[in-house]
């Protein structure tokens, strides 16, 4: 079938270049006819419809610096430059580095005041826990309050959110403790354990450093919400089981975090079980339990459970003292040394095989690490209407753990429950952190010696009760109820962590979350579109069930980029819902199929083997009598068809600018055939 002769113009002016489709009567006007058979066209073969745009056409390498600055720039972190000369420049410049430098000018007195009381109330809550988590990454109790002595301190410095509070956290001490007790065994070399500890701090903070530098950060984003809340969650369940050796009084524990070793290890150990730790272990318990209710409940006494442990800790040390309960089985920390962090750079494996190691152990826990925080510090600038740059938060928590591995810490980050309780005590900035800091000083100077008759089974208490508020029970029923392929890399991670180990159970995660995108990359979502009555506008049937189909025409949207990866998918989709069409007519009959219309409005980019699926499909179309059309393309995609050949195989009058357009040209030619077939008809008779 002859659509007759068509012109095209390309004009190229500041506004771009438009692809105008001329008949020999008409002037280029922006507007295009309908494609003419020869026929007189009547009232109906005037009716115009819009010409489809190419943008300004941009050299290689323009394109080429485009796309670097949106994926690493997107941010436009060169924006504060914008007005500025000179030396101007270079302190926005070391404003952008130091944040301090930004809000320290501007602090007020009521800021101090607040930053003071949040400052000690995070105090209170992290020296005790810090002497546990200690404990769960295997090392001596007074490393945990390093941690929160040092990276504080860098991080008021450096970082860029005003509520987020540094120290130890649970998951990272439980992931580092048991992957350095994969390498070293920290009973039989202790200190060639505490070295390795370092040595994976070190690599954990150039990581993490890295990573902002070369702001490459969003490859945490490929940690999904759904395996953030698995992977906590599983993770929180095993830390609070670990505490069962502590809570118990159990000697001879075993060394594997999954729940049957654990709990085979609880049962074959009952002969062990001492019945004052229980005692006191489990009222403690009860108590940090309840206080934590009390504060959920009223938010007005938020700060109960955050002095509770440091109160139990201070009470239950004075009685054991009193009691000498450490003479009937009840463990205690024991003697901790006074004084600041020792320096350790010496002690960092710079050379042989444990480097590797090192690296491997600080490449896992940094990036969970550095997840959890750019997630904490986001979620609390989103609560108060501030922005903060991840990758000036992965800088900034880098350098504090390089720093912090000089000076005898341990992989820290930012803890949520800290956060929230340093948020609701009324901080205004990172200055709550330096308060924090101080209080974690004066403590390391004058009280460490008072913790030596600190129960154990008070410090299990204060983790299980702390890590039990990192199940979300509420996310992990709205990610089953939103998504359950969300939910599967949910349960992986939660099941993985649980029934395997925390790296299995990462893994999992990150294994199952690949999956989806995969799956959604080569299966993109399609869909056949329909009428809405009374309007011009056309959607997917299935959504809209009272929207109608066009007569002789198929109408299909591909709902995500073409590439490689998914173009022969995209062209055998399309072409099973023409068959089902036919199939469709042969059965019921109707208006013989004669166009396919391929709306491209959410296709954002396509390549080489997108363009030789689309001329296959041509191909196959034109083979049956059926017109292959294009509507709606974004300027990247024309641009690429135009400079790939098919807009010239295909004939530019078949690109149009919407769907309703392109309905409307091929209903016209429709209904031309039509007559014109009944022509021929009455001619014959």
């Amino acid at each position: 079938m002859s659509y007759g002769s068509r012109i095209a113009n390309e004009d190229e002016t500041a506004q771009g270049r438009k692809i105008r489709f001329q008949s020999d009567d008409m002037s280029s006007r922006g507007v295009m006819p309908v494609p003419s058979s020869g026929m007189s066209m009547g009232t109906e073969g005037r009716q115009m419809v819009h010409s489809v745009a190419l943008p300004p056409s941009t050299s290689f390498w323009a394109q080429m610096k485009e796309g670097i600055m949106e994926t690493f720039f997107a941010d436009d972190p060169f924006r504060q430059f914008k007005g500025y000369k000179g030396r101007q420049r270079w302190f926005i410049g070391l404003m952008y580095i130091f944040p301090i430098l930004d809000w320290l000018p501007k602090y007020e007195k009521k800021m101090l005041k607040g930053d003071v009381i949040a400052g000690l109330t995070i105090a209170s809550l992290s020296i005790p826990q810090d002497l546990g988590y200690a404990k769960l990454a295997n090392l001596d109790p007074i490393h945990g309050l390093y941690a929160s002595f040092v990276p504080p301190l860098i991080y008021a410095l450096l970082g860029s959110s005003r509520d987020i509070a540094i120290g130890p956290v649970g998951v990272i001490s439980i992931i580092m403790g048991q992957l350095l007790k994969s390498e070293i065994d920290p009973l039989e070399d202790k200190a060639g354990y505490l070295r390795l500890a370092f040595t994976a701090t070190f690599f954990a903070g150039v990581v993490q450093a890295s990573l902002g530098i070369l702001r490459l950060g969003f490859l945490i984003d490929f940690l999904s919400h759904a395996a953030i809340v698995g992977f906590m969650s599983g993770a929180a369940v095993t830390i609070a089981l670990q505490q069962l050796k502590g809570l118990l009084g159990i000697r001879n524990f075993t060394s594997s975090s999954d729940i049957i070793s654990v709990m085979r290890s609880v049962w074959t150990h009952t002969g062990e079980w001492n019945w004052p730790t229980i005692a006191l272990g489990f009222f403690f318990l009860i108590l940090l339990m309840a206080t934590r209710r009390i504060s959920q409940m009223r938010k007005n006494f938020f700060w109960f459970s955050a002095v509770a442990p440091l109160a139990c800790v201070i009470v239950g040390t004075l009685f054991v003292f009193v009691t000498r309960l450490d003479k009937q089985g009840i463990k205690v920390i024991g003697y901790i040394e006074k004084g600041v962090n020792p320096a350790s750079f010496s002690d960092i494996y710079w050379s042989g095989p444990l480097v590797v190691r090192g690296f491997k152990v600080g490449l896992v826990s940094g990036l969970v690490a550095l997840t959890e925080a750019v997630a904490i510090g986001r979620t609390f600038a989103a609560m108060k209407a501030y922005h903060i740059d991840g990758n000036k938060e992965m800088l900034a928590i880098g350098t504090m753990n390089i720093a912090g591995s000089w000076t005898s810490c341990y992989v820290a980050t930012g803890s949520f429950s800290r956060s929230a309780v340093n948020c609701q005590s009324g901080c205004y900035t990172a200055m709550s952190n330096v308060v924090m800091a101080i209080a974690v000083l004066f403590t390391l100077l004058f009280l460490t010696p008072l913790f030596h008759y600190t129960p154990n089974c008070i410090l299990a208490a204060i983790i299980m009760n702390a890590v039990l508020g990192l199940m979300d029970l509420r996310a992990m029923y709205l990610v089953w109820k939103t998504d359950k392929v969300d939910f599967l890399v949910l349960a992986g991670a939660f099941f993985g962590v649980m029934f395997v180990s925390i790296e299995i159970g990462l893994l999992v995660a990150v294994i199952i979350s690949f999956a989806k995108i995969l799956i959604h990359v080569t299966r993109p979502h399609t869909a056949l579109l329909g009428n809405i009555p009374g309007t011009s506008v056309y959607h997917d049937i299935k959504q809209y069930p009272l929207a109608s189909s066009e007569p002789g025409i198929v109408i299909v949207r591909i709902d995500a980029a073409i590439y490689f990866s998914n173009s022969n998918y995209v062209r055998e989709r399309i072409l099973r819902y023409v068959n089902d069409a036919e199939d469709e007519l042969a059965e019921n009959g109707g208006t013989h199929l004669q166009f396919v219309i391929v709306e491209m409005a959410p296709v954002m980019s396509i390549d080489t083997a997108a363009i030789h699926a689309f001329e296959e499909l041509h191909t196959n179309l034109q083979k049956r009598g059926i017109q292959l059309t294009i509507s709606n393309t974004v300027g990247k995609v024309i641009t690429t068809f135009k400079d790939g050949g098919f807009v010239d195989l295909l004939g530019q009058e078949w690109f149009f600018l919407s769907v309703s357009e392109g309905v409307q040209v091929c209903s016209i030619l429709i209904k031309r055939n039509q007559q014109a077939l009944k022509e021929n008809y009455s001619d014959k008779v």
